[in-house]
């Protein structure tokens, strides 16, 4: 079946990242001039899918605004003549077909998950992190490239990156074999946090996944793990014994704004690549990398 679908959680409170995220969903924190959450739904639009359903959590309305018409800013920038800005606005709640569900209580990333089984149904879908971007060395998304190994063996395929042994504490690893020379994994275990000397890899999770929906079965069954929480990972390992898993280790970087560091870093890169912004910027840091 065509990978037609997405569910992008968003619920998490986003700790790390106070005082800023007091008021504001973390998934809303700008890069450079759009909040992250639009650049994972555009990451979504991209790679050929066109509804998308968005978990949030109490507090997040913020992200249901945003992706609405706005009437006001509208009428204003008509009435200015700020044509090109009408456009960029207008272009955001016109993306995709947008619906959105709260998760009532934290219980954890696969608790989010199973909010999404009944806008799923029967069909393979993508789930995309709100506060992760994904930027492939190819022209190709990340996602695209999941689906594009969905399409060819028909099981669930997770995106991989390559982190140092001394962190993959931080991170669902991946244990399994290289199919050839490829960059496509046959998974035969995850293991959520492990420390550095029971990992079966120094491959993690990234972020972007796309499941059969068979995974739902294993969430419902899954009791909650690390945390207190209902760990995705942990319904993975269970899906695992039903059906083949691949992982697809993607070259390019990852992006997360979960933390005060990755997000200021984030913005530089972001800026400096800005057909606009770049080059003032690259003058700026240069007058100041001796303050």
């Amino acid at each position: 079946m065509k990978v037609r679908k997405a569910v992008i959680p968003a619920a998490g409170l986003g700790t790390r990242m106070l005082p800023a995220t007091k008021s504001q969903p973390k998934e809303m924190l700008t890069i450079v001039d759009k909040p992250v959450i639009q650049y994972v739904v555009e990451d979504a639009v991209r790679s050929g899918i066109r509804d998308i359903l968005i978990v949030i959590g109490k507090g997040k309305d913020a992200i249901k605004h945003h992706f609405d018409k706005d009437f006001e800013n509208s009428y204003y920038l008509e009435k200015k003549g700020k044509l090109k800005e009408l456009e960029e606005l207008r272009k955001i709640s016109s993306l995709a077909n947008i619906q959105f569900t709260l998760q009532k209580e934290l219980n954890g990333l696969g608790d989010a998950v199973r909010y999404g089984a009944e806008f799923v149904g029967k069909e393979p879908f993508a789930v995309l992190l709100g506060d992760t971007i994904l930027e492939p060395k190819s022209e190709q998304s990340v996602l695209a490239q999941l689906i594009d190994v969905f399409n060819t063996h028909g099981s669930s395929v997770i995106a991989l990156e390559e982190v140092p042994t001394s962190l993959v504490s931080r991170y669902g690893i991946m244990g399994g074999k290289q199919i050839g020379r490829s960059s496509l994994y046959e998974v035969d275990q995850w293991i959520e946090k492990p420390q550095k000397d029971q990992a079966p890899s120094n491959l993690a999770i990234a972020g972007r996944y796309l499941f059969t929906p068979e995974i739902f079965k294993m969430l419902n069954k899954t009791t909650p793990g690390l945390n207190n929480e209902v760990q995705l990972t942990d319904a993975m390992r269970s899906l695992l014994l039903e059906q083949k898993m691949y992982g697809l280790r993607f070259e390019g970087k990852r992006y997360d704004i979960g933390n005060k560091l990755d997000f200021i870093k984030t913005n530089l890169l972001f800026g400096l690549h800005d057909d606009i912004l770049g080059e003032e910027l690259r003058i700026w840091l240069k007058n100041h990398k001796e303050h």
